[in-house]
């Protein structure tokens, strides 16, 4: 058992992996998008403090646990936690390609219809990942990365 960290590119596989881990090791599960936005038109991120009082109560809550997401600022508050790191690092024509046929994701969406018509601006969004400089970018999920001292792996397709 342990309390891992996944993270990578919208459309890396980051959800359907933490899944697979959260139901093998019976591990809490927390999905990074799920507390990382104010409810608001257009979305807004909520203060990161709001963030972090979540992160730190899903970790106190949980003895073994998985969270995933692409924030690396989020991420960056659980590492001092976690004991494994997952980076995602596929190509982005996977990742686009993951997007298209993904499920439709209620907790994320009021319905399929409104998660569809976000398709082409998440596609747009994927495809800026290797130049992006903000926190969802390759750059600041390598560091992530490379910064870490335990356990870590490094997948470059989702065929593990």
């Amino acid at each position: 058992m342990s309390n891992t960290l996944i993270f990578g590119n919208s459309g890396s596989g980051k959800s359907t992996l933490a899944k697979k881990i959260s139901t093998e090791q019976n591990a809490a599960h927390l999905d990074l998008d799920t507390i990382a936005w104010q409810a608001s038109v257009p979305p807004m991120r909520k203060p990161i403090v709001e963030s972090k009082a979540k992160i730190d109560s899903f970790i106190n809550a949980n003895k073994h646990w998985v969270i995933e997401g692409c924030y690396a600022d989020l991420l960056a508050l659980a590492v001092g936690n976690a004991d494994k790191l997952i980076y995602l690092d596929l190509p982005v024509a996977d990742c686009i390609a993951n997007a298209k046929k993904r499920p439709w994701e209620p907790h994320k969406y009021e319905t399929k219809a409104a998660q569809d018509a976000n398709l082409t601006m998440l596609i747009d969004w994927i495809s800026q990942y290797p130049t992006r400089d903000d926190t969802f970018s390759r750059q600041a999920h390598l560091n992530l990365y490379e910064a870490f001292i335990g356990e870590k792996e490094q997948r470059r397709s989702s065929d593990k």
